[in-house]
């Protein structure tokens, strides 16, 4: 669909339409002027690899999302890609920085799209450092929602300027926040995006990085402040894992098709109660003193391999991202009332804490299943999610087809619009290589999402061909 952009004050108006674009053509954008944004510069990138030579425009939407637009100079094929970010963002086009498509606006700008991306609305050392948030509800807002459409608003006005007409189809494309991202915009902005891909969805963070987070750190931590489970016990638990549930799917190929479908024994390991106790309680997932779920699943089996970025760190003392991700969503981004830098996932309380982050719910979540309004529209959203995903739980991502489904009105209306693809062996996003050497690498969303939005075939596979 072509979007009307209202609001632009100069855009170049009356530019035919080019196979290319010049140098000139690309230095002209930083004239044009956007209600409550600018742009701050412009340049032509030459072809390299893979990439083909496009006009790298950096603009700032206020008060402070940075964005980052890429144009081909030639060859552009009418639509356009937006990418989302990872973890708590704040460093722009981090994704294209690396090799891998995920969150990135490289496997648009391969095709030909117009492409975007932002810092989500503030800047930041690192993917874990949430300072920017503390006292800052601005911040929060734009990290939660209003930078997916703004950047979105100010890449198109700037297309319209380059090319002189507007982009005919949308599509965005994130994985964990930029899941997140991906749900939250199929929910505010249920218009906005013709096809959405949304890997390893962090759709509930509150749920998902301040409670259940907290409670796999509270679960890993002796009465002394040591570590219980490590990566020595990380080993031993996934051969047992293994050994045990490879075969229940019918093949034994070093992954696990569905862990729900796990029994495992784990007598005769050497791992002490308390070891065993931890165990328990990473695989059942946060509940209260009654008992009641907080948060649905825990962490899968088939995930140990991977357990060392997330969980557990390894020798060298590398990984173990999720304490700090919990300590950082905590101290400055999770509650009514930001309790600030000594707060700790110790602190964290199961019968209380729930309750008091209502407003981040609101700003953050995107796990209400009524996505009505994007199917009304015709949306057409790819779902994917590893289930060897020891961080973002596959289970959460389960729970919301299933009631996406029943909001819909049965799996095959849902179905109509949203395809849902569960993989063996993959960590969070693709990240690490599993067992046969499964990552993100191996995935290829984008080829099945056009062709059912170009051509109607519903997606069968996103293994990359």
């Amino acid at each position: 669909m072509i979007r009307l952009l209202p609001g632009i004050v100069f855009a170049c108006a009356g530019l035919p339409v080019a196979a290319q674009q010049s140098s000139d053509d690309c230095s002209e954008l930083r004239n044009v002027v956007m209600s409550a944004a600018h742009v701050t510069s412009a340049r032509v990138i030459s072809a390299s690899e893979t990439l083909p030579a496009y006009c790298e425009v950096r603009a700032t939407a206020l008060p402070a999302i940075s964005i980052e637009v890429r144009l081909p100079v030639e060859d552009w094929n009418g639509n356009y890609y937006q990418a989302g970010c990872g973890g708590f963002c704040g460093i722009l086009g981090r994704a294209d920085a690396g090799s891998s498509w995920i969150n990135a606006m490289r496997p648009g700008l391969e095709r030909g799209y117009a492409t975007a991306t932002s810092d989500s609305g503030h800047h930041a050392l690192s993917v874990v450092d949430a300072g920017w948030a503390y006292n800052n509800p601005h911040a929060e807002r734009d990290w939660g929602w209003r930078s997916i459409g703004e950047t979105n608003r100010v890449a198109n006005t700037l297309i319209e300027a380059f090319y002189g007409r507007a982009s005919e189809q949308a599509i965005f494309q994130g994985c964990s926040t930029g899941g997140r991202m991906a749900h939250v915009a199929s929910l505010r902005y249920p218009e906005m995006f013709d096809g959405i891909i949304s890997g390893a969805p962090a759709m509930d963070y509150p749920g998902l990085v301040a409670t259940k987070m907290s409670w796999n750190v509270q679960a890993n931590t002796a009465a002394d402040g040591s570590q219980i489970l490590g990566p020595d016990e990380a080993s031993v638990i996934g051969q047992a894992v293994m050994d045990q549930c490879d075969a229940v799917d019918g093949v034994e190929d070093g992954a696990i098709a569905d862990p729900r479908q796990c029994r495992i024994s784990y007598e005769g390991l050497g791992l002490t109660n308390q070891q065993l106790d931890t165990l328990g309680k990473w695989r059942t997932g946060p509940r209260n003193a009654a008992g009641e779920q907080l948060y649905p699943g825990g962490v899968p089996e088939g995930s140990e391999t991977f357990w060392w970025l997330w969980l557990t760190g390894n020798a060298e003392g590398n990984g173990k991202l999720v304490p700090a991700f919990a300590s950082g969503f905590g101290r400055y981004m999770a509650f009514d009332e930001d309790p600030g830098p000594n707060w700790t996932p110790m602190d964290f309380d199961f019968e209380t804490d729930p309750s008091r982050m209502r407003a981040s719910s609101e700003a953050y979540n995107g796990d209400n299943p009524d996505i009505s309004a994007f199917r009304q529209a015709g949306g057409k959203m790819i779902v994917f999610h590893g289930w060897a995903d020891a961080i973002v739980t596959p289970y959460k991502t389960v729970e919301w087809y299933e009631q996406a489904s029943e909001a819909a009105g049965g799996e095959d209306v849902l179905k109509e619009n949203v395809a849902l693809f569960m993989v063996p062996g993959l960590d969070h996003c693709g990240i690490l290589p599993g067992l046969g050497g499964i990552n993100a690498a191996s995935l290829d969303p984008l080829t099945p999402l056009e062709a059912w939005l170009n051509d109607g075939l519903v997606p069968q596979s996103i293994m990359a061909q």
